[in-house]
């Protein structure tokens, strides 16, 4: 049976290939970053976001979406890492909520490849935040358990960053803001291009003929 965390609380993990699904109800951005065994991430190649959405053992989303699907291989994990922690934030300058408070609570769950929900955990009582450690997937003697967060800051990505030891935790926000803004670019449709001046005699030749 699956179970429902609350902030704070803990389920171990018996599989290790996992899928993170998140739903949202709005357009967020999903990632993840990979901490040694303080918690500390030591370096930006350590953080999967839609920039640079491939890390050994985790893939996550390359554009905002309502709903996303992060995927998780622990075994692949490198030895140094002890914790990844899933993150959400709402996308800049785009005209969107600016703010948590503002959107329906975020719902994150953590499944098997057969779709088999494992853990579930809805992120509430978020107000002026617009980034937020949503859960984390955290070794423990050899183990394998999953912790609900729901650590929200209100000055963004780049004090979640700085909150996990990243230098440039600034940079690297914009970098993953960026990174969304040009996503967000590709997905807006092309206008028309104008029919070809010959095709349109040659149809209007046969149209008369």
């Amino acid at each position: 049976m699956a179970a429902e965390l609350v902030r704070g609380q803990n389920h171990p993990l018996a599989q290790t290939r996992l899928e993170i699904r998140v739903s949202a109800g709005r357009p967020v951005v999903a990632g993840a970053t990979l901490a040694d065994d303080r918690g500390t991430v030591r370096g930006p190649e350590h953080v999967a976001h839609p920039g640079a959405p491939a890390l050994p053992g985790l893939e996550v989303p390359r554009q905002a979406a309502a709903d996303h699907r992060l995927a998780v291989d622990l075994d692949a994990m490198p030895p140094d890492v002890h914790r990844v922690t899933v993150l959400l934030a709402l996308p800049a300058g785009t005209g969107g909520p600016t703010r948590f408070g503002a959107v329906a609570a975020p719902f994150v769950a953590v499944t098997g490849l057969d779709g088999t929900e494992v853990a579930s955990y809805t992120i509430t009582d978020l107000d002026t935040e617009s980034a937020v450690t949503a859960l984390e997937l955290y070794r423990r003697q050899g183990a394998w358990k999953v912790r609900a967060i729901g650590q929200g800051y209100a000055e963004g990505l780049a004090a979640l960053f700085a909150d996990q030891g990243l230098p440039d935790a600034r940079a690297l926000a914009g970098a993953v803001q960026d990174a969304v803004a040009q996503g967000l670019a590709r997905t807006v449709a092309s206008p028309p291009r104008p029919a070809d001046e010959a095709q349109v005699r040659a149809a209007a030749t046969a149209g008369h003929a």
